[in-house]
């Protein structure tokens, strides 16, 4: 855990929160500023500021939470949101993921999807690219 992270704080109990259950992994809560009721988050108890950083045994709790809170909930129509470093809308440097109740046009959460539309050729050609490092 880091010493500064306000979610790690919020583990160890140092900084109040509407704990909604915990695994040996995962720690999920109430989010204190939500898009919709019912909005929580699932944080992993390990600390890591992306998810390509987080061990993969942290990694597999972490959806499985977010379904369980889902469910509770009720929700229907849901997103569940993750995201990595300020530019993709990151606040708090430590994985969490949002579940995110959309019960109407209204509240939950809004998105834009700024599709481009590449040659085919280059996109090809990029993930034939990236097939090699996987």
């Amino acid at each position: 855990m880091s010493a500064s992270c306000i979610f790690c704080k919020i583990i160890k109990g140092e900084i109040p929160s509407i704990k909604l259950f915990e695994t040996a992994k995962t720690y999920a809560f109430a989010d204190i500023q939500p898009l919709s009721k019912g909005h929580a988050l699932v944080i992993p108890k390990e600390h890591a500021v992306k998810l390509h950083e987080l061990s993969d045994e942290s990694l597999a709790d972490l959806l499985p939470a977010a379904k369980k809170l889902a469910v509770a909930v009720g929700a229907d129509e849901y997103n569940i949101l993750q995201n990595n470093g300020p530019m993709a809308h990151q606040v708090v440097k430590h994985v969490h993921i949002h579940m995110i109740p959309k019960p109407n046009e209204e509240e939950g959460l809004k998105v834009g999807w700024p599709a481009t539309n590449p040659e085919k050729d280059e996109l090809a050609k990029y993930w034939e690219s990236i097939k090699q490092k996987l």
